[in-house]
């Protein structure tokens, strides 16, 4: 089979803002299924597969055609449930987590984060960020801040203000976007791997990589792609869609 890359779709009926989302419909398809169309038709895929730990979903999976696995309900992340899916599959080699309840992202940007660790021999894991032009947003701790290098690779993510500006007018600010591309070893070593202290006080998943030297790849896109948390989004998108 050789070396395929995956798109692996983590997919969970709880959710403590909006229970049961992936399975919410705009315009008679499910949430899931909008998210996974954009997957299929983006290049340089070779499979894409729906990781769930519900029956229901799974089942609404293969009602619209998708590859979709059962997974551990054990699992404390997306990469944990991503990391148990491609074990399965030695043939893959590349992984992209995409996120089950961000319908709108685009298939250029989630290009970029294929090309950032298929062809990019220093890369580990690979990310997108986008230019913060709004100073609220810079202080809301829920949009995560990312600071990289001239080589374009993380240096940290933060729910805080970076970097600090004691100069203003002198930095830009960027907004992490919550897909990543793995190369296969790096899955499974950033899992298999204890939190870290910058992670735990944080709560950001990706710090455990970088405080064990782990190289991120960042890309920088220009659009802001609208995840479904609450209603209220899931209402938007719906009218967006539906035309109303």
């Amino acid at each position: 089979m050789g070396k395929q890359t995956a798109i692996i779709i983590p997919a969970r009926y709880g959710s403590s803002r909006l229970e049961g989302k992936p399975l919410l419909k705009a315009n008679n398809k499910y949430i899931i299924q909008w998210v996974w169309e954009k997957a299929i038709k983006t290049k340089g895929v070779d499979r894409v597969i729906v990781a769930t730990d519900d029956e229901r979903i799974f089942n609404a999976c293969k009602e619209f055609g998708a590859e979709v696995e059962m997974t551990s309900v054990n699992h404390k992340s997306g990469s944990d449930r991503i990391a148990e899916v491609a074990s399965r599959h030695e043939e893959i080699a590349y992984i992209i987590n995409l996120q089950g309840d961000e319908p709108l992202i685009e298939q250029a940007n989630i290009e970029l984060v294929i090309n950032g660790v298929v062809n990019d021999s220093q890369a580990d894991i690979s990310t997108l960020v986008r230019e913060i032009k709004d100073k609220e947003e810079v202080n809301n701790p829920n949009l995560v801040k990312c600071i990289f290098d001239v080589n374009n690779y993380a240096m940290y993510f933060s729910r805080a203000k970076i970097p600090y500006e004691r100069n203003e007018g002198k930095s830009k600010f960027y907004g992490h976007l919550g897909i990543y591309g793995y190369k296969r070893e790096a899955l499974f070593k950033m899992t298999s791997l204890p939190q870290t202290s910058y992670e735990m006080s944080e709560s950001l998943e990706q710090l455990r990589a970088l405080q064990n030297g782990m190289k991120i790849k960042v890309s920088v896109v220009d659009n802001v792609p609208v995840g479904i948390d609450t209603m209220e989004d899931f209402e938007k998108f719906k009218s967006m869609v539906e035309g109303k």
